[in-house]
């Protein structure tokens, strides 16, 4: 037999399997090595904005249903994601119409857009209005049902993290939150508080954080995810930072905003949801006459429990 040609270095050998397995279970077996085992390659989460989907959803001619802000192609996902661990829908719901969903999730986090109705999780109802923000366990059917003009609602879930495991949501009443509900009275008179304390300059900027009695000592809304209501004064800059988190958000108020993403501009659009990638320098500017509010949801809680958030302050680089 002609005498096997190896590799110039470990590097280049391909997936090794067992030479003479005796059962299925070490057919199964691969192995690696310190040349080849490391260098896997995904494509980077984008710096993008979403404004397709939010026209779509307010539009009156638009029937009720979910309309999903996935880019799986473009992460080379084998499930919907709008990040690697996140994925955001706006559902839409006609006036006296109901949107059924039964997401694979540990919870769901909605903010209301527009329009009043309820949502049934379990044995409890949240009656809900436009500026309210709500978090549902996972494990249950949600029913949302629409009053008496159409309704629309960001909902994003962790769907991409249970689906990378192939793990199921977990069973009714076992989900590490129960259902919770912020109002829109409620989120102004926390954010006056906050105003009347002031802040530093050690703080990144401005935010309202939502947590629960569940998750209380995390500060998260889910154990993985973080969800916080920031906002900037006109003629404020935000200083510019980065942390290995995934930042999802949805813009609320910001005429003549936009974000500065590795020294590229990014304009906002009404309703848009955006991404901010992980460790790319950023910061957010308000250029406008009125204070901008853009609600932002981090899988922060995979970093914090995992002690890799990396948070720091830098210089932003020179815009291209």
């Amino acid at each position: 037999m002609p005498d096997t040609v190896l590799p110039k270095s470990i590097g280049d050998l391909p997936a090794q399997a067992p030479a003479n397995p005796e059962s299925e279970a070490q057919s199964r077996a691969r192995f690696f090595n310190t040349g080849n085992a490391f260098n896997v390659i995904l494509p980077p989460v984008p710096d993008m904005a979403f404004t397709e989907e939010p026209t779509q959803a307010l539009s009156s001619q638009t029937p009720t249903g979910l309309i999903a802000c996935d880019i799986s192609d473009q992460l080379e996902c084998p499930f919907p994601a709008t990040s690697p661990f996140v994925l955001a829908y706006y559902g839409k719901i006609k006036a006296g119409e109901t949107l059924n969903t039964d997401f694979v999730s540990t919870g769901v986090i909605g903010y209301v857009i527009q329009g009043s109705g309820s949502v049934v999780c379990g044995d409890e109802t949240v009656n809900w209005g436009q500026g309210d923000l709500f978090v549902l366990p996972g494990g249950y059917a949600h029913t949302y049902t629409a009053n008496s003009e159409d309704a629309v609602v960001w909902l994003v879930t962790n769907e991409p993290q249970l689906s990378f495991e192939n793990l199921q949501a977990p069973a009714p009443g076992t989900a590490p939150t129960g259902v919770v509900h912020y109002s829109a009275a409620e989120i102004d008179r926390q954010i006056g508080i906050i105003d009347s304390v002031g802040r530093d300059e050690s703080s990144p900027g401005s935010a309202l954080i939502f947590s629960s009695d569940s998750n209380e000592a995390s500060r998260n809304a889910l154990p993985t995810l973080t969800v916080a209501m920031n906002y900037l004064p006109p003629g404020i800059t935000q200083r510019p930072h980065r942390h290995n988190s995934v930042a999802v958000s949805l813009v609320i108020k910001g005429e003549n905003c936009f974000s500065t993403i590795d020294g590229k501009r990014k304009d906002w659009a009404p309703w848009c949801t955006t991404i901010t990638p992980p460790v790319s320098i950023h910061s957010h500017s308000n250029h406008g006459d009125e204070q901008a509010m853009f609600l932002i949801i981090q899988d922060g809680g995979l970093y914090y429990h995992g002690r890799t958030m990396g948070f720091e302050f830098l210089e932003q680089p020179e815009p291209k």
